[in-house]
């Protein structure tokens, strides 16, 4: 049965190869030039393997929160040398995220921890794992909302059963919700218990956790499984957004004498 390019590539839509449709022509002319059927045949089937995966992978991205997608390749290490480089490379493989372990990343502001935590979720999405990403003021305000609108069950269980959580900045404001606490420790014992990694950043020393929860028992339960199986960085150095705005400064100024 003979059928023009067009009626295959319709049948090939119909069928929703839409990885073979795309490179369907390229791999007629690989034919024409010599390749063998199975061997093009191999590349159409390697064609739609990686456009599903490609498509996988950003419906993973556009589902956990994230608006960036860093890596350490732009990371300026020399800025901060005693940053726990070692440490920061092996959260980035992902291997703690198998393992079921949790991190903590603790450190004056502007020291690459946001960074860091962003980087670490975007490459636990490549690597296919399911990631929700909140900055923790959002954290708290999705669940408020969630409790009022009668959806807090479907959200506690997507805080609860991604394979990572990373809750960024973490007492970044000087005060949070009367229910943090209790929201914080539902969501940590729930995937302690589960076994889920968890990964939070905070500019707050942990002896203060307990003040700032306003619940020390709450605060201690939580650290305790947190650190458990956990990792803890310490951030030390100055801070990467001073050193950038100077650079603009410098530039705006070098703009204006110019």
């Amino acid at each position: 049965m003979d059928m023009t390019l067009a009626e295959i590539q319709k049948h090939l839509s119909a069928l929703r190869l839409h990885g073979m449709n795309a490179t369907l022509e390229p791999r007629l002319i690989q034919a024409n030039q010599g390749a063998s059927f199975v061997e093009v045949f191999a590349c159409l089937m390697q064609d739609e393997l990686d456009y599903r995966s490609s498509r996988t992978t950003e419906a993973r991205f556009k589902a956990s929160g994230l608006t960036e997608r860093p890596t350490l390749t732009e990371f300026d290490w020399g800025f901060n040398p005693k940053l726990p480089k070692k440490e920061i490379y092996e959260l980035v493989s992902g291997k703690f995220v198998r393992e079921g372990d949790d991190a903590l990343l603790i450190g004056s502001a502007g020291t690459g921890k946001s960074h860091i935590a962003k980087t670490v979720a975007h490459a636990a999405i490549q690597t296919g794992y399911k990631v929700v990403y909140r900055e923790a003021h959002a954290f708290f305000e999705n669940l408020f909302e969630a409790t009022q609108l009668k959806r807090r069950k479907k959200l506690t269980k997507l805080f609860s059963e991604t394979d990572l959580l990373v809750i960024d900045d973490l007492f970044l404001r000087k005060t949070v919700p009367e229910q943090a606490a209790d929201d914080l420790l539902e969501i940590i014992l729930n995937r302690y218990s589960s076994r889920k990694s968890s990964l939070i950043t905070s500019n707050r020393p942990l002896d203060d956790w307990g003040k700032l929860l306003r619940d020390n028992a709450a605060s201690s339960a939580i650290l305790d499984r947190l650190l458990h199986r956990g990792h803890l960085l310490k951030f030390e150095g100055k801070s990467y957004r001073l050193k950038e705005a100077s650079i603009r400064l410098m530039e705006n100024k070098q703009k204006s004498s110019g």
